[in-house]
């Protein structure tokens, strides 16, 4: 299984970005061609404290192939595209791998 996990950082009106993330940029995100599984979630520390990223999503698809293929499609553009309206280049990161399940 090949993963994109995306983190991003605190946004200025929390709200206004998860409205947009759950009304707008997660049905776009799910769209996406061969996706197996979408997650995200608002990121907790355990002792209360602010935690380092404001929210994580991770995307899989069967190959690395299929997931470049997939941000590659319209729907992947669309989804590209819609990050402007609710987030900025500087303010979430990309990470990208093979994942290996242990258990």
């Amino acid at each position: 299984m090949y993963r994109m996990t995306v983190t991003y950082h605190h946004p200025a009106d929390p709200e206004k970005f998860l409205r947009h993330y759950r009304e707008v940029h997660a049905p776009l995100a799910a769209k996406l061609p061969g996706l197996r599984a979408y997650e995200w979630a608002v990121a907790e520390s355990p002792d209360g404290s602010t935690p380092r990223h404001f929210m994580v999503a991770t995307l899989d698809w069967d190959t690395q192939e299929e997931a470049l293929a997939a941000l590659g499609s319209p729907e992947g553009e669309a989804g590209t595209a819609d990050m402007a309206n609710f987030t900025t280049p500087d303010a979430f990161e990309l990470v990208f791998g093979e994942v290996t399940k242990t258990v």
